[in-house]
């Protein structure tokens, strides 16, 4: 077959790594079929193609946009293929021949707010409305659908009256260079302190309002608190977060970091009190299992998917709670830890992550669609 992949989100956060992982596992796995990458202008030099293969097509149509409707069908269609992978769920919906989606999470049909947008309100709210057209036309139209877990699998069936036979669950994997960490001894503390981590963008659904006032209770339960430190996109909504730290009364317990290399995270991890995760919703919870790979523990909050991925390894807390949270963020700091010994309680839980597992699972789909 002669497949085509949508990777102009290949160098965002989450669904990024997706494409990411995807594309190098396939390299490895399938002898059979070709792909097709579709890619930004901005990317596509920088994408080296994995064998002859594979080749690479320029699609410079901004997602979510009317565009993306009008000309991404025609750029698919010239490229002649036989089966088509979106992974996220901004389908073209007026391309006719066969796709498959992945779906990451329904937080868009479940969060109507505009606080996650630069837009006007009035503006987001008809964009919106054009988000959940496309989403509810792209799954009844996709010949199967992918979902990163069996939560978001049961949310979209129950929110959208999609069949669950149509439905295919692969879970994400962990990077083989965390397990390449574990090897070696811990890098060096990158932080000369105690902090608690929190990692991944700042959208509403991650509920930092509640963490930061869980922060601020901590703070003042405890005699020598430690820093509580964000890493994430250098975007708009972590400029307006920054913004309102110092009006908190907490810019002397609260850095960012933006951009950091691969040993500087890691140690970022491994040298952590806990990671901290306060999601309302998640379709799957990457850092989670990440920091976990790392020995590092994870409060987070009480919700499906993290039962789901996660087993019993974190704290769980109520979603809602501030209170709870920042009692757990107390006991934890004040436990011994012993990343070494913690890392052996993750490893049947984590073997599950693989995303040669997951690449292998996507392939089935691509020769059963």
């Amino acid at each position: 077959m002669r497949i085509g992949l949508d990777a102009r989100l290949i160098h965002e956060t989450g669904v990024g790594r997706y494409i990411e992982n995807l594309i190098r596992e396939l390299e490895n796995i399938d002898t059979t079929n070709t792909y097709v990458v579709f890619l930004r202008k901005k990317d596509f030099h920088e994408f080296h193609l994995p064998n002859n293969r594979w080749s690479k097509s320029v699609a410079d149509v901004s997602w979510h946009s009317i565009a993306e409707q009008l000309i991404m069908p025609w750029i698919l269609l010239r490229a002649h293929l036989d089966l088509v992978h979106i992974p996220y769920f901004n389908v073209p919906v007026f391309y006719p021949k066969k796709y498959i989606v992945t779906i990451h999470d329904l937080t868009i049909l479940h969060f109507d707010t505009g606080k996650a947008s630069t837009l006007p309100y009035w503006v987001y709210k008809i964009r919106r409305f054009g988000y959940m057209t496309v989403l509810s036309l792209g799954v009844k139209k996709a010949a199967r659908i992918i979902a990163v877990s069996n939560t978001v699998k049961n949310d979209i069936v129950e929110s959208l009256g999609v069949q669950p036979a149509k439905i295919t669950v692969t879970y994400e994997g962990v990077d083989p260079v965390f397990y390449q960490t574990q090897r070696n001894a811990p890098t060096a503390n990158f932080i000369q302190r105690k902090y608690f981590l929190y990692v991944g963008n700042v959208y509403p659904h991650k509920n930092i309002e509640l963490l930061l006032e869980a922060y601020r209770q901590y703070r003042a339960q405890t005699t020598r608190p430690a820093s509580l430190v964000f890493i994430g996109p250098n975007d708009y909504f972590y400029k307006k977060l920054e913004a309102i730290i110092p009006s908190l009364g907490l810019d002397t317990g609260i850095e960012f970091h933006h951009t950091l290399t691969d040993a500087k995270l890691f140690s970022m991890y491994e040298h952590a009190i806990a990671l901290l995760f306060p999601s309302i919703m998640e379709g799957f919870g990457l850092p989670a299992v990440e920091a976990l790979a790392l020995g590092c523990r994870v409060i987070c909050s009480d919700i499906p998917v993290f039962r789901e991925i996660l087993g019993n390894l974190p704290v769980y807390v109520p979603a809602e709670s501030a209170k709870d949270f920042s009692r757990a963020m107390v006991r934890i700091s004040g436990e011994p830890h012993d990343a070494k010994e913690y890392r052996k309680k993750t490893i049947i839980t984590l073997a599950k992550y693989s995303w040669k597992t997951m690449a292998k699972q996507t392939r089935d789909c691509y020769e059963t669609s």
